[in-house]
């Protein structure tokens, strides 16, 4: 996050606003706590994993760091991504570990008041909305924001990912 970024989210956050990064999966925008975000970055060649869930697509090797990429329009069932180089990374952090999250495109720093989001509505069983923190419209596009708590089925799915790596599980991890 450069310095210009830091201080606008401070001075958001004093006003008692809350800023996401939105970016997109196909059509539709997505949200992430803006404070979760760590870096973004290209798409990059990763490293397979076996016996891993499909929205897991393998780690890269970020610095020295295993990082387990997720297939975010495989996770929300919509098919997995066919990533090319125009592909996004958003690297984040949930709990103690970093996660890259495969989007299409990243499109903008929103802020809003949090009374501004609206429930997810609960009206089937979608898997995409167990993810989903809430709903907030901003200069008329609807935003879906993500509970990267609840991403995964259990806290075991990213430690799997990482344990698997290095255990010398996959052929090389970077």
């Amino acid at each position: 996050m450069t310095i210009q970024m830091q201080s606008e989210t401070a001075q958001s956050a004093a006003n008692g606003n809350t800023e996401f990064i939105s970016f997109a999966i196909g059509n539709d925008q997505y949200g992430v706590d803006i404070m979760a975000v760590r870096e973004i970055k290209g798409w990059s060649k990763i490293t397979h994993l076996p016996k891993q869930p499909e929205y897991v697509r393998g780690v890269l090797n970020l610095r020295g760091v295993i990082v387990p990429i997720v297939d975010l329009r495989c996770r929300f069932g919509q098919g997995v991504t066919e990533a090319t180089p125009l592909h996004v990374v958003i690297i984040v952090q949930i709990d103690q570990q970093l996660v890259g999250l495969l989007a299409d495109r990243v499109l903008d720093i929103v802020s809003f008041e949090a009374s501004k989001v609206q429930p997810v509505p609960r009206t089937a069983t979608n898997a995409e909305v167990e993810f989903l923190s809430g709903l907030v419209t901003v200069d008329n596009a609807m935003i879906a924001l993500i509970d990267l708590g609840n991403l995964f089925t259990s806290k075991i799915d990213v430690a799997a990912a990482v344990a698997a790596c290095m255990n010398g599980v996959a052929h090389k991890c970077g």
